[in-house]
């Protein structure tokens, strides 16, 4: 006999069944677009068609467009592509880690995860091709092609070359993983179809998919594997991406701690853009079953433990540079915290380190507007701290002769306007065409998690019971 316990609560409200989740999620793939989605896909290529002048003159007339100068080589570009990558890594964490520690409250906001991981990854990847200058030059300076240059031996131009492998295979593994997921949930709307293209199409999205139980369990184990190899890379890509600033002499730059100080901060922030898109797929495709208050809840707990390990890894810093006795070191700490740009380091303090901390209590974990509310100032505040990191100890370095200050440009914030602007209209169309939940996995919590589920055991077990005592009374 299974029981339940009465403490937890139920995964899916609403006392949903099977049939219920097919038509529930499969209703907003099929029917027509809504008011609601032409509008908020109209929002976000309007922005899309902004930037995308910031990137033609920045690509045509070279990165003198942006606000660099001698001094700051690295700025909004760097910040941009380290922030995006760092919102990228809470879908893997959903996805794999969560899957292998089997946590079954992953299941409904998996899906939306791994595809907000593969979309902000696209936009990382645009600010190291843009600061190339010439990027249709690339392959040929960034590869270590042999003999090129008249050396023997194969050599890297740049080191920021790890960076490409770290992120290609992230990518590359997250991508597949996203897709193995979907081929169930392609196989179902392929067999609701009603159109003679639609069934095409998705047909052949789900690659022969016929349900049975050998194509059940050889889809579990590659769902396995890929959560085993996707688990070490949540960890190595942003490694490696803070590698990029720990092996340099600059002050502030130079420490140890950057590696789990960078993770930590990926996952928070990732975690804060995942909440803020379940809150709009939650309400624009009325899943209040399936994304619950329970789900908002345990991502809010995930976001106050990164937070505080990011508090922890600022203060370390500052003790650091203080018990160190290096001057430079000590400057630049100093410099970030009274310098010109002091607003930027509170802003950022106030963002990760405080608000966060709201979350210990209940009411504001568990309320939508407020955690909709932080989740922003969250992922602005892990802005401003790529910000902080890369422009503050670049601008005042060990010679007062060459310190400069940064000023963005207008094409600084048009190109940063068109990577919000692609990756969310690249939601939206995930949002339309692809079931946004992850249907085969919220089918098999249905049974213990379902509001309906205690009633329905009832029942079972004394239909049981009379079917047992029948035989037996026959017998006699």
């Amino acid at each position: 006999m299974e029981v339940t316990s009465a403490v937890r609560k139920p995964l899916v409200t609403g006392g949903k069944t099977v049939h219920d989740v097919t038509v529930d999620v499969c209703r907003r793939v099929e029917e027509k677009p809504t008011i609601t989605w032409f509008l908020a896909v109209a929002v976000s290529l309007g922005l899309l068609t902004i930037g995308l002048y910031s990137v033609f003159r920045t690509v045509w007339d070279g990165i003198g467009m942006w606000g660099l100068n001698k001094t700051v080589g690295w700025a909004w570009d760097i910040t941009n592509f380290v922030w995006w990558v760092g919102i990228g890594h809470a879908g893997t964490l959903i996805s794999a880690i969560l899957l292998l520690f089997r946590q079954r409250w992953r299941m409904s906001i998996n899906r939306a995860a791994e595809a907000m991981t593969i979309f902000a990854v696209i936009c990382a990847a645009l600010f190291p091709v843009l600061h190339m200058g010439r990027p249709w030059l690339g392959a040929y300076w960034a590869l270590p092609l042999p003999n090129t240059f008249g050396s023997l031996w194969v050599n890297f131009n740049s080191p920021l070359l790890w960076d490409v492998f770290a992120i290609s295979t992230y990518f590359t593994v997250s991508l597949v993983f996203w897709y193995i997921g979907l081929i169930p949930d392609f196989a179902t709307i392929r067999d609701r179809a009603q159109g003679i293209i639609s069934r095409t199409i998705y047909g052949a999205l789900s690659f022969g998919w016929n349900g049975s139980a050998r194509t059940w369990e050889r889809y579990e184990s590659v769902a396995l594997i890929l959560a085993g190899l996707a688990t070490p890379l949540v960890l190595s890509v942003h490694t490696i991406v803070s590698f990029d600033f720990a092996t340099s002499v600059i002050p502030g730059w130079h420490t140890t701690i950057f590696p789990p100080y960078y993770v930590a901060g990926a996952i928070f922030s990732g975690f804060a853009m995942v909440l803020k898109l379940m809150f709009v797929t939650r309400k624009v495709y009325k899943l209040e079953d399936y994304i619950t208050i329970n789900h908002i809840e345990m991502m809010n707990i995930i976001i106050i433990v990164t937070g505080s390990i990011v508090g922890i890894a600022y203060i370390t810093e500052l003790f650091m540079a203080w018990y160190s006795g290096v001057e430079y070191e000590q400057y630049a700490f100093l410099n970030r915290a009274t310098g010109p740009y002091w607003w930027a380091y509170w802003t950022m303090m106030t963002c990760n380190v405080i608000s966060p901390q709201l979350y210990w209590i209940k009411k504001v974990r568990t309320s939508i507007v407020a955690t909709f509310i932080l989740s922003i100032i969250v992922n602005i505040g892990m802005w401003f701290e790529r910000f902080v990191i890369i422009v503050t100890s670049l601008h005042r370095d060990y010679i007062p002769s060459s310190w400069a200050m940064f000023q963005p440009t207008i094409y600084d914030l048009g190109d940063y306007i068109f990577s919000i602007g692609l990756f969310f209209t690249l939601f939206f169309l995930f949002a339309k065409f692809f079931p946004v939940i992850n249907m085969a996995e919220v089918k098999s919590i249905i049974k213990a998690t379902s509001e309906k589920q205690p009633a329905m055991r009832k029942a079972d077990t004394t239909t049981q019971e009379v079917e047992e005592m029948a035989p037996t009374t026959s017998k006699n």
